[in-house]
């Protein structure tokens, strides 16, 4: 029998509502989003925070049509996907760049799980806490205007490295280090095979046009 993968919770994050500006159409326009992310728990500060059936304590999001509440409590990010990002945005924006854990807009860094390995309805226990896999993270251009690059949006699709979200079943404290153990659902979908499904739907065209 093969054994579940297993992983590691390296940071957790949360931001707070502000304006940004991004591109949406021909004009830039002032939005609000809470997509800049600031660690509050990390393998050098390993703090207790609370999380909630509405995500992390603290943790605010703009739009909750497409973010948050209890079906996307918590959004989860594998810190494997840092050395891409970095160096893809190194070489577009001409400047160096090293992201800093929650700067995907992720509430949870992680290592050791991928969207391959990962499907829904799996059941993570981070900690003494339980969370089950919803589904996929869906760009938008509010992530473009978060990365400096109009063409993040469409490398987050291309690659695959979308990251999850999560529901919260079992509320409680939680600091980064905690061990992550995937307990396994139906294995229908993995987020891998969500974000394929993605890609291929014309309407996502005008993530980048």
């Amino acid at each position: 029998m093969t054994q579940a993968p297993s992983g590691k919770l390296l940071s957790i994050s949360i931001g707070k509502v502000s304006g940004l500006f991004a591109q949406n159409g021909s004009e830039p326009s002032r939005v609000i989003s809470a997509i800049h992310k600031q660690s509050i728990s990390n393998l050098d500060n390993p703090i207790s925070v609370e999380i909630t059936k509405l995500g992390v304590q603290g943790d605010e999001q703009a739009d909750l049509t497409v973010h948050g509440g209890i079906e996307k409590a918590i959004y989860v990010y594998p810190s494997e996907h840092y050395v891409f990002w970095n160096e893809l945005l190194t070489r577009e924006t001409k400047r160096p760049v090293n992201l800093t854990p929650g700067s995907l807009g992720e509430n949870f860094t992680i290592e050791g799980l991928l969207e391959t390995n990962v499907y829904v309805g799996d059941i993570l226990i981070i900690g003494d806490l339980e969370f089950s896999v919803v589904k996929l993270r869906e760009p938008c251009f509010k992530f473009n205007a978060k990365m400096g690059y109009k063409g993040a949006a469409k490398a987050m699709l291309q690659s695959g490295f979308s990251g999850w979200y999560l529901r919260v079943n079992r509320v409680g404290a939680l600091a980064a280090g905690a061990g992550i153990e995937l307990i396994p659902g139906s294995r229908q979908t993995s987020i891998a095979d969500q974000n394929t499904a993605l890609l291929h739907r014309s309407k996502q065209q005008d993530l980048w046009e």
